[in-house]
């Protein structure tokens, strides 16, 4: 293949991709976009393979990494299940953060192209970057995989004077940068560029480690844009226009898609990678401070007045959770959904933006259960809709539900939106125990006059009521 060949191929896909990503902004639209992305992804694929700048011995090679990574990735694709794809997606992540570095390095040691110059102190600046990026990536990456599947605690570790660390850690990356290109020999830059991952690598892992569980979301989203950035630094290293596009495609969506979702939880970027949220147990109320305390008693229900509640309603509003994830219950709220709009009732499922544990979670899974998009819907539009409702069930769900992001201003929550459940006649909330969610904040919500509890696995208790429907 050309290179004018090469390139025309690099367009078209450069194109798919940016259709691929406008598809999937919409659930009806995300098949497409899928579709646009993969047929994207093969034509860059082919167009480098057979393009003039791989060699007919590299070709064996290059082909060979395809069947091995094809096959893990089928594997995956098979056996990862739908409550797994957070943990996956960080670990993808990961895999870009390491390929930037590994590619940094190999750019480093390879002098098969000689720069001079003003053109040498560009290219080792696009090395040391870009394996600083890829180095963090990577890091972080695998520590969010590790919360995400629970082999780490969500509770943020927070070091004394972490900030001063974070700080002093730049300033040694900036120093050995300068020795790095001011190097005059290849040995004296390995160990400036050395030194520098170590230390990346450690302030990936600080990093994450000092986010909460409740922040989570944000952090997949972050690392994502991550992500691209190291694709995009490993596109100026090799000097590929297609890799560069991509991944500043990708680093600027995730960028702007952890923007919306801080908005959507009234906290800023910094805060969130300061840590914070998902400290693991509620704070305890100040001596005497009963206006902070719960008010109300916890009253509790079973499957079978659940589902009288159910059937006496006409309008009823859905809101899933991790805990419906966790039970691989969505299946069984698509049959009670299916079950009441047979009888008429209007059934809507209400999905606040940082719902699960990774941006659009709660989407995927009712999606897989084919639950129809047009009964799905966001924040924005629900919330309006909770006082006209006569049943609001909570399937799971906890900080996105606290009415104390409403109504108290010293909540560690206060002015975060929530799906306003407690405005519908009845709610029900259903939950394991009284334990409370990632941000370690108690829900009023559960003391409420109009609130139920259904207490018990997700699963087991959706199969009671969706049985005791059918009878």
């Amino acid at each position: 293949m050309s290179q004018s060949l090469a390139t025309v191929a690099y367009l078209g896909a450069a194109i798919l991709f940016i259709l691929s990503l406008g598809g999937l902004s919409n659930p009806e639209t995300s098949r497409r976009g899928n579709l646009f992305g993969m047929i994207g992804m093969a034509l860059a694929v082919l167009a480098t393979v057979l393009g003039p700048r791989v060699g007919p011995s590299g070709i064996a090679w290059i082909v060979g990494a395809l069947v091995v990574g094809g096959g893990i990735g089928l594997y995956a694709a098979k056996t990862v299940k739908m409550t797994q794809m957070p943990e996956l997606v960080a670990l993808m992540h990961s895999l870009v953060g390491l390929a930037a570095c590994l590619v940094g390095y190999a750019s480093y040691v390879d002098t098969s192209v000689q720069f001079q110059g003003v053109e040498k102190a560009i290219h080792e600046i696009e090395i040391y970057v870009g394996i600083l990026i890829g180095a963090i990536t990577f890091s972080g990456s695998l520590i969010a995989f590790g919360k995400l599947n629970g082999r780490i605690g969500g509770k943020p570790v927070l070091l004394p004077g972490r900030h001063w660390l974070n700080l002093a850690a730049l300033l040694v990356v900036v120093w050995f940068g300068k020795q790095f290109l001011n190097a005059a020999e290849p040995g004296a830059g390995m160990t400036a560029l050395v030194v520098m991952t170590v230390i990346a690598l450690l302030f990936g892992v600080h990093m994450v480690m000092a986010i909460g569980g409740a922040d989570m979301p944000v952090v997949v989203s972050m690392l994502n844009s991550y992500s691209g950035w190291a694709a995009a630094a490993t596109g100026f290293m090799l000097s590929n226009d297609l890799l560069i596009v991509t991944g500043a495609l990708v680093g600027s969506s995730g960028a702007i898609l952890s923007y919306i979702m801080c908005q959507a939880m009234n906290r800023n970027f910094i805060s969130v990678i300061a840590g914070g949220f998902g400290s693991g147990a509620p704070k305890k109320a100040a001596s005497g401070d009963k206006a902070s305390e719960p008010q109300g008693e916890v009253v509790p229900v079973s499957a079978t007045e659940t589902t009288e509640m159910l059937r006496e309603a006409k309008s009823v509003i859905i809101v899933p959770g991790y805990g419906m994830a966790v039970a691989q219950a969505q299946h069984t709220v698509y049959e009670i959904t299916k079950a009441l709009r047979e009888k008429g009732v209007n059934v809507r499922f209400a999905i606040h933006p940082v719902a699960g544990r990774m941006p659009g979670h709660m989407n995927v899974l009712l999606a897989e259960a084919k639950v129809p998009y047009d009964i799905v819907m966001e924040m924005d539009e629900i919330n309006e809709e909770f006082p006209d409702a006569d049943v609001a069930i909570v399937i799971g769900a906890n900080d996105i539900v606290n009415p104390s992001a409403a109504e108290d201003p010293t909540s560690p929550i206060a002015g975060m939106p929530v799906l306003e459940v407690w405005k519908a006649r009845h709610s029900i909330v259903m939950k394991r125990s009284m334990a409370s969610g990632y941000a370690g904040v108690d829900n009023p919500l559960f003391y409420k006059e109009n609130n139920r509890m259904l207490f018990g696995d997700a699963k087991k208790m959706l199969d009671e009521v969706l049985s005791a429907l059918r009878a």
